[in-house]
C-alpha cells in the first residue's frame, strides 16, 4: 500500500528534524573515551566516588539521575542546560511542568560529583557538568545491577536553558508507537534504541497522575485499559484512589524495582507496563518481537542498551563556542 500524503509529510519531516539535529550536534565526533587524560586522568574515578557515596544514603540516587540525563539530552542537547536554576529574569528548564518531577537527588548528585572533581586542583574547572551527567548515569544504572560501559568525553556545558525550549520536547506517558519513534528518530536514535531506553522504567517511580487514565477513565465502555492486566490494575487502583494525593509515588516496575534488568519487557509481556508508552511497545506488533527477545535474552538487552545510551548521550552536543565548562552546574559562567 503507498504511503499517505499525511505520512508522506510526517516522514519529510520526521528527515528534515533528523538532519537538522544531527547537522547541529556532528560535532560530537570529538567524544572519545579518555577525554580527560591529560587534564583530569581520575575524573572517573573521583565521580564514581561521589555517586556510590550517594547511593548508599539513597536508593533515589540512581532513578533520578538517569532521568535527569534523558531530560537533559532530549530538550537541547547533553550540555547540562537541565541543571541551570531559574533567575529573575529568565524560568529555565528544570522549571517546566515537564521537568518539575525530577527528583532533586539527580540534581544533588551532579553537584556533589562536580564538587569532588574541583577539589582536585589539576582537575579544577576542567570537567563540563554535562560529562559529569554522562558519567555519574553510567555509575548508578552499573550500582543498581545494570551494564556498565565505556562512556564519552568531551561535552561543552550549554549557555542557555529556558523552560520554552521544553515545550514537546518530551515523550509523554500517554504517546503511542508512531508518536514515539518519530520523537526519538528527530533526534537520531532508532526504534531499538528507543524500547532499549524505556527499560529505563526498570528502576524508579512515577505519580499517579500520570497513569491513572488508565484506571479510571480509559473509555466509557472501557473505564480500565483492557491492556492492563487485571490484577495489575486493581493493585493500582488500591495504591492510587481517585482522590489520591498526586504525590504519592508507584514504583514502575512491580517486580524489581530496585534493579536495572530486563525485567521491564517480561512485565510488558505480562500486560504490567506502568504507561501507555510502556504497554504500546508490547502491543504494537512492530515492536512486540523485540520485547520478546530482550525478554528472553537479558545479554541481548544489555548490549542494545549499551548502544542506545551511548547514542543518546552522542545528541547535541555542544563543542566550541557553543558551550564551556560552568564553574557551577546550576548558573551560567
Amino acid at each position: 500500500m503507498a504511503p499517505s500524503n499525511s505520512n508522506i509529510s510526517l516522514i519529510t519531516l520526521s528527515l528534515s528534524l533528523t538532519t537538522l539535529l544531527l547537522l547541529s550536534g556532528s560535532t560530537s565526533a570529538q567524544l572519545r573515551q579518555n577525554y580527560y587524560a591529560a587534564t583530569c586522568p581520575d575524573v572517573e574515578s573521583i565521580v564514581k566516588k561521589a555517586v556510590t557515596a550517594k547511593f548508599q544514603q539513597t536508593f533515589v540516587t540512581a532513578p533520578a539521575t538517569i532521568r535527569l540525563f534523558f531530560h537533559d539530552c532530549f530538550v537541547s542537547g547533553c550540555d547540562a542546560s537541565v541543571i541551570v536554576a531559574s533567575t529573575a529574569g529568565n524560568k529555565a528548564e528544570k522549571d517546566h511542568p515537564d521537568n518539575l518531577s525530577l527528583a532533586g537527588d539527580g540534581f544533588d548528585t551532579v553537584i556533589k560529583a562536580k564538587a569532588a572533581v574541583d577539589a582536585v586542583p589539576k582537575c579544577k574547572n576542567k570537567v563540563s557538568c554535562a560529562d559529569i551527567l554522562a558519567l555519574a548515569t553510567r555509575d548508578v544504572i552499573a550500582l543498581t545491577g545494570g551494564p556498565s560501559y565505556a562512556v564519552e568525553l568531551g561535552r561543552l556545558d550549554g549557555l542557555s536553558s529556558t523552560a520554552a525550549s521544553v515545550n514537546g520536547n518530551l515523550p509523554q506517558p500517554t504517546f503511542n508507537l508512531n508518536q514515539l519513534n518519530s520523537m526519538f528518530a528527530s533526534r537520531g536514535l532508532s526504534q531499538a534504541d528507543m524500547i532499549a531506553l524505556s527499560a529505563c522504567h526498570t528502576v524508579g517511580f512515577s505519580h499517579c497522575s500520570k497513569f491513572a487514565n488508565r484506571i479510571y477513565n480509559f473509555t466509557k465502555q472501557n473505564p480500565v485499559d483492557p491492556t492492563l492486566n487485571k490484577q495489575y490494575a486493581t493493585q493500582l487502583q488500591n495504591m492510587c484512589p481517585r482522590n489520591v494525593d498526586e504525590r504519592i509515588a508507584i514504583d514502575m516496575d512491580p517486580t524489581t524495582p530496585r534493579r536495572f534488568d530486563n525485567a521491564y519487557f517480561k512485565n510488558l509481556i505480562q500486560g504490567k507496563g506502568l504507561f501507555t508508552s510502556d504497554q504500546v511497545l508490547f502491543t504494537d506488533s512492530r515492536s512486540k518481537n523485540t520485547v520478546n527477545a530482550w525478554a528472553s535474552d537479558p545479554k541481548s538487552f544489555n548490549s542494545a542498551f549499551i548502544q542506545a545510551i551511548t547514542n543518546l548521550g552522542r545528541v547535541g552536543v555542544k563543542t566550541g563556542k557553543n558551550g564551556n565548562i560552568r564553574f557551577d552546574c546550576g548558573r551560567f559562567n
